[in-house]
């Protein structure tokens, strides 16, 4: 099948501003794919740069306004300064911009059937797991999804050809409201991107919108579990009813959900073994991912599975061998005297607990969580949520945060974290530089030791320094 994107009519040439982005890319490889000319740029080299270069999609380091001067579109990601020269060039010209988000959207417009993954927390891990399912019951989806992942032959994009297109959804900004869809499973709502919200209440608001989106006799797959969930979805259950979409709750153990599992059991890798059950119906699944919070994600995953129509018994094989996606409880490299190095994405207390929590269930000595804050906005926001998700780790160092988007304005710092968790009795360390908690960790690191980076900054690159 060769996708025609009615949206883009009379286009031939796009240049894509921010174009190393790993949304961003995968869109451009997608295009390259059929046909499009495709030109980028980008502040800086980057794997994904590299990689569009390898498709022969030429990559601007920087900024160049002419480079869009016989662009017939120019996509841009939000990030961008809207005084970017070659962003005021397009306009100066009348030439159509779209936001990443819109132009998705537009893409989608011309599936029938996108599946669309939300949540504030296991959005990646879940798309990679339901990619895998559809993929090996041969469905043959086309995938974007947040982060590199094995079956993906180690990037995040899949250019399949059928009308199911798995995507991952985000909140922030509102970025998912762009995203049509036939089936939205929602995994958790809570408190973040509040550099953007104001609260949860607003957070709910842009979740309600998104479930209201779904297309007629399309599917609603949500946590039964989460309380802010059900209450969105009892305020909009006969608006929902009324297109005729159908709902299906899952559960880590409420019976009273359409999925739940139950004996949930764990073995001395971290790995959970559970039932599922469906109707009338059970089938035992073996994860070799560690964590509690791996086993919600495979429920929303098979529920989503069962109902677009695949068995149990093909989703087996599936999850059994699922791996993880990037930076997602990641292992690293094994030092000297059995010393583990893993690495994960979670930046939000809820998402660190998880992780920590996934830790302690491997046979260890001692758990050394080194985690670089995200932006000075959650930071402050969720100080004190932070002050108390760190109490499954022994050590604790936290390293300068990470600004990404946003501006010190001295209001805020890892060391604000640190005084807190040292009064909750944590044994915790402000240590600014990686190369600095390096030199600390060559002092203190003991046989049998986790060390654990976590952050959804450049924290990964940390452990490359590290050596026996």
């Amino acid at each position: 099948m060769e996708k025609t994107f009615n949206s883009l009519k009379n286009i031939n040439k796009i240049h894509m501003i921010g174009i190393g982005g790993i949304s961003m890319s995968a869109i451009a490889l997608v295009l390259k794919k059929y046909g499009y000319i495709i030109t980028g740029s980008d502040k800086t080299e980057g794997e994904m740069t590299e990689l569009l270069e390898k498709n022969e999609i030429p990559v601007y380091i920087g900024s160049n306004a002419e480079l869009v001067k016989d662009a017939d579109v120019v996509v841009y990601t939000s990030a961008i300064n809207q005084h970017d020269p070659e962003f005021v060039r397009a306009k100066s010209l009348n030439i159509p911009t779209y936001e990443r988000a819109k132009f998705l959207g537009m893409m989608l417009e011309c599936y029938d059937t996108p599946i669309c993954i939300c949540g504030t927390h296991g959005k990646t891990t879940t798309t990679s797991m339901l990619s895998s399912i559809f993929i090996d019951a041969g469905f043959d989806p086309n995938v974007q999804v947040g982060s590199k992942y094995k079956k993906l032959n180690d990037i995040n994009y899949r250019i399949g050809e059928s009308e199911y297109f798995i995507l991952e959804s985000c909140e922030y900004v509102d970025s998912f409201l762009n995203f049509p869809h036939h089936t939205a499973t929602i995994l958790n709502i809570d408190e973040d991107h509040l550099d953007y919200f104001s609260g949860i209440e607003e957070i709910k608001e842009s979740f309600k919108k998104f479930m209201l989106m779904t297309k007629e006799n399309g599917l609603i797959i949500i946590n039964r579990d989460d309380i802010n969930c059900m209450d969105i979805l009892k305020d909009i259950k006969d608006n929902l009813k009324e297109k005729n979409i159908k709902i299906l709750t899952f559960s880590l153990s409420e019976p009273d959900a359409d999925v739940y599992a139950k004996n949930i059991s764990c073995n001395i890798k971290g790995f959970y073994s559970f039932d599922l059950v469906y109707k009338n119906f059970s089938h035992k699944f073996y994860l070799t991912v560690p964590g509690i919070h791996n086993v919600y994600d495979a429920i929303a995953a098979i529920t989503t599975s069962l109902a677009h129509g695949i068995s149990f018994e093909s989703m087996e094989k599936s999850l059994n061998e699922f791996c993880g996606a990037k930076r997602r409880f990641e292992y690293k490299k094994t030092l000297k005297e059995n010393i583990l190095v893993y690495d994960d994405y979670a930046h939000h207390p809820t998402e660190i607990k998880a992780t920590l929590s996934a830790a302690k269930q491997k046979q260890h000595n001692r758990i050394i969580a080194i985690f670089q804050p995200h932006t000075y906005s959650r930071t402050k926001e969720l100080l004190n949520d932070f002050a108390t998700s760190f109490s499954d780790a022994d050590i604790v160092i936290l390293s300068d945060i990470y600004a990404a988007r946003e501006k010190d304005d001295g209001t805020i710092s890892s060391k604000d974290v640190v005084d807190l968790l040292k009064k909750n009795n944590v044994n915790a360390h402000y240590i600014p530089t990686f190369k600095e908690i390096i030199e600390f960790l060559n002092k203190i690191m003991q046989k049998d030791d986790i060390i654990l980076t976590i952050g959804a900054g450049n924290i990964t690159h940390l452990s490359d320094n590290l050596k026996d």
